[in-house]
């Protein structure tokens, strides 16, 4: 039998919705909050057999196995920002009903969607992360999820992956990732039609580890009236040309970096993981309460 314990994440996650002016991954209380969940992961079990229980004040806590990626393994999936996201989908779970998991990985994200009585569709391409999904799945009882083994750009056909062997989680669209570093693997995959997607849904997780530019510059005003995105931006480059690109749509910026406060110029978007997420939307403020 597998060994299992629970880390009790349910009262970090009610603080960051509390305080969501507080986001910023420049602040003094961010820095607080992001010392006290590493030193929740400090003593714990990491054999790779290992099933954790995560309680992030859902009704049912999330069953997650001990993944090693290569770098960094799936413990490192519920850092401060990830927890931030999930605690925008918990206070906002009877806001949406139709989502997309676009970059899905090994199915966090996903599960934690369906828990909130959301309609998910995940789009992954790596069979490995796949392989990874289905097993999350069954372990937390997710039975109507049907996987997408996809990548997602500007148009539907085959394009070539290039899997980071050191750190698979850092896999992409080859050419979305200027110097991919290390053992790599290169394979054709299939990609779906990011219009397709926003058509069918009312909010978007976009990680799609440097491919995000080339996504949102192909989506037009009518993509945005009844959808929402929250996304990750991997450089200045991608940040400039999205930020001018949605501008000129009329659709909102809410930048993490700026306690989610609407971003006024280019220098409020973030430009990396580090600054944390953007939200995007025709809203005139991030929904926080």
């Amino acid at each position: 039998m597998e060994n299992t314990n629970t880390i009790d994440l349910s009262l970090v996650i009610k603080s960051l919705m509390e305080i969501s002016s507080s986001h910023s991954t420049e602040s003094n209380t961010y820095t607080i909050i992001e010392g006290l969940i590493k030193n929740k992961f400090l003593n714990i079990n990491n054999d790779r057999n290992h099933v954790f229980e995560f309680d992030i004040g859902l009704k049912k806590n999330i069953k997650f196995p001990f993944i090693d990626f290569g770098s960094i393994t799936s413990l490192h999936l519920f850092g401060l920002d990830e927890l931030i996201i999930f605690a925008f989908y918990i206070l906002n779970k009877k806001r949406y009903n139709k989502v997309a998991d676009l970059g899905a990985n090994v199915g966090l994200h996903s599960i934690i969607m369906q828990m909130c009585g959301w309609k998910v569709a995940p789009y992954e391409p790596d069979p490995i992360h796949v392989e990874h999904l289905n097993n999350n799945f069954k372990l937390n009882d997710v039975t109507n999820i049907r996987i997408n083994q996809k990548a997602v750009s500007d148009k539907k056909g085959n394009l070539e992956f290039t899997r980071v062997v050191g750190n698979t989680t850092g896999s992409h669209l080859t050419g979305s990732k200027p110097n991919p570093y290390g053992a790599l693997e290169r394979f054709i995959v299939e990609v779906e039609a990011i219009g397709v997607i926003f058509n069918e849904n009312d909010f978007i997780k976009l990680d799609v580890e440097g491919h995000e530019k080339q996504i949102i510059l192909s989506t037009n005003e009518n993509h945005w009236k009844n959808t929402d995105m929250i996304a990750e931006i991997s450089s200045a480059e991608n940040a400039n040309f999205i930020y001018n690109h949605l501008k000129g749509l009329k659709v909102n910026c809410f930048s993490q970096i700026r306690n989610w406060s609407k971003v006024e110029n280019i220098d409020d978007m973030p430009i990396s993981y580090k600054d944390g997420s953007v939200f995007f939307s025709i809203k005139e403020y991030m929904p926080w309460i």
